[in-house]
């Protein structure tokens, strides 16, 4: 029998990828939290609980030896939609096979690895159980399983899911290990949960074998928020639901009142947060309680920051393919969503709620507060070529009528064993492979471009940008918050750092920028000649007749308001 008090355990984060969690970097998942509380609650002392990200043993091999000497070995990961990631790089099933062979201890795997592994984490793929030469592999809940397994002596568990009360505690005593991902504190966003399991039975989705909808009550995600806000977390994302909504209600139909509790009981525990936003929202639950779900918008838009998401999983706008693969919202009632949460949700800071959805010269430059976001998935039962068109209609229609979407993600099916898609697999998404890559440069071309530049015009300040990278002699960053927008700043900026930006161009999914209040005296010309209306002649003569004591002074004739990007900082006089 081993002794909680003197195992060592270490924890590794591969990443998870789900309809309804995330937590590639910068989000931290809760799945480590979870498990670190659980452990804890198991009697293993904290300081005995090591956690390491995937790109942290990939930085540095030393850390490898915590893999090694470790009593137990932890792997939480798994993709179960497919996505490209900037902030860190999940785990491959090689990789994960070599922490199994590495761990000279006990090893479990857990979290959505569990649903199936395919070759590389991508769409368009078929799935199959892989337990990937691990002791253990939690097929319910990873933490009750590592709860069960150290109260066992690391003898075995029982399968098992956990309950409320459990994850309230896990939480709440997890919150320390934010301590050790490389992010912290400053850029690391943590995903909190209200609620697991789906009311629908979409056939690609793996969130439905979580069950029916289980919700947290408002003061255990609040305290949660409280113990992470400790640990100096200031980014949060309500992403693990299948539908804000309907959180704390019956399932289907919205609550206001809980979501009140909720959203003001983290502003009050957390007055200095920096990012709250959240993921999804189900526009067939707006659709069938409009006024409610109104309310409900109304308090998310109140509480939260600018540039929130709330993603529609519409997933095709194909009457036969949302017949065959149990879809519950049409194209015309996924329109009626989109509206409503542009008319409640669409406005900016600086302006009043009753004035949304707003855009264009007269509209504050600020991102607005929440917008809708849509899903599209290919490569489901029943799709045809006239798919693509009715998709592309849909698309079209948002845009022609005057609201906003602040992203469209379109991505090929993955099919995990448990769902419906299981039957059919990737054969009609590789069938497709062709369309797909069309239709998609379509959508970037003719949708994206426009919508973007409807939803952040030129002059659009967005507020701490961490740079990231540099490629061809720009410097990409993003804020933290659901689906960020790519900003690209011209020039190779020192990376790590945060910057405000002032929009200035527009591409498919990212923007250029640059510096805001970018000084007219010590700009350079790459940046001058970015700013609309200031081309290399102008920007020349600007550098030229430096310095200025005020923008006026430069004399630019344009028809661009230059206080829009550009100031003047004072003079440094030699003495």
């Amino acid at each position: 029998m081993t002794d909680p008090e003197t195992l060592s355990v270490t924890i590794v984060d591969g990443y998870v990828d789900e309809p309804a969690h995330f937590g590639v970097p910068p989000y931290i998942s809760t799945y480590p939290r979870y498990t670190a509380g659980a452990l804890v609650d198991a009697g293993v002392p904290r300081e005995q609980i090591t956690y390491h990200t995937i790109d942290g043993l990939r930085d540095d091999t030393n850390r490898w030896r915590d893999v090694d000497e470790a009593d137990l070995m932890i792997y939480l990961g798994g993709m179960t939609v497919p996505g490209k990631y900037v902030g860190g790089t999940p785990a491959e099933p090689d990789e994960v096979r070599k922490l199994a062979w590495t761990a000279s201890g006990t090893s479990l795997m857990g979290g959505p690895v569990k649903f199936g592994v395919g070759d590389e984490n991508a769409g368009a793929t078929e799935t199959e159980r892989q337990d990937l030469d691990f002791d253990f592999v939690a097929k319910g809940d990873v933490e009750a399983a590592v709860f069960d397994l150290v109260e066992s002596g690391l003898e075995g568990f029982n399968n098992r899911m956990r309950d409320v009360d459990e994850v309230s505690r896990w939480a709440q005593e997890g919150a320390f290990v934010v301590d050790q991902h490389p992010n912290h504190p400053n850029h690391l966003i943590a995903e909190l949960e209200t609620s697991r399991g789906c009311a629908y039975r979409c056939s690609f989705c793996t969130e439905p074998l979580y069950g029916n909808p289980s919700f947290r009550p408002p003061p255990t995600v609040v305290g949660e928020v409280d113990a992470l806000s400790d640990y100096g977390v200031k980014h949060f994302r309500i992403g693990r639901q299948a539908d804000i909504l309907a959180y704390g209600g019956d399932g289907e139909a919205p609550n206001p009142d809980a979501l009140r509790q909720l959203y003001s009981g983290i502003r009050e525990v957390a007055p200095d947060l920096e990012t709250l936003h959240l993921d999804n929202m189900n526009p067939i639950t707006i659709v069938e309680w409009p006024e409610k779900s109104r309310e409900g918008i109304r308090i998310i838009a109140e509480h939260n920051t600018p540039g929130d998401t709330a993603a529609f999983g519409l997933e095709s706008a194909d009457p036969v393919v949302q017949e065959e693969n149990n879809l519950n919202v049409s194209a015309e009632e996924c329109f009626e969503a989109v509206r409503i949460v542009n008319e409640e949700g669409g406005w900016r800071p600086g302006e009043e709620p009753t004035d949304a959805p707003t855009f264009g010269d007269d509209a504050p430059r600020r991102l607005p507060k929440l917008l809708p976001g849509i899903n599209l998935l290919h490569g489901l039962k029943g799709e045809r070529e006239e798919t693509y068109e009715r998709n592309m209609a849909f698309l079209r229609r948002v845009y022609d009528e005057g609201y906003m979407l602040r992203r469209i993600n379109i991505r090929q099916v993955m099919a995990f064993d448990g769902t419906d898609m299981s039957d059919t697999g990737a054969e009609i998404a590789n069938e497709h492979k062709k369309l797909f890559k069309r239709y998609k440069t379509q959508v970037r071309e003719e949708i994206d471009n426009p919508m973007l530049e409807r939803v952040a015009p030129p002059g659009t300040v967005l507020p701490d940008v961490h740079l990231e990278y540099h490629q061809d002699g720009t410097t990409f960053g993003r804020q933290l918050g659901t689906y960020p927008l790519l900003v690209g700043v011209p020039g190779e900026r020192a990376l790590g750092q945060t910057i405000d930006v002032a929009v200035v161009d527009h591409g498919y999914r990212s923007v250029t920028a640059v510096p805001y209040p970018l000084d007219l005296n010590a700009a350079s010309m790459d940046e001058l000649t970015a700013i609309p209306g200031i081309g290399s002649s102008t920007a020349g003569d600007i550098v030229v007749d430096r310095p200025y004591e005020s923008v006026a002074d430069a004399r630019v004739d344009t028809t661009v308001d230059l206080s829009q990007f550009v100031t003047t900082r004072p003079l440094e006089r030699v003495n």
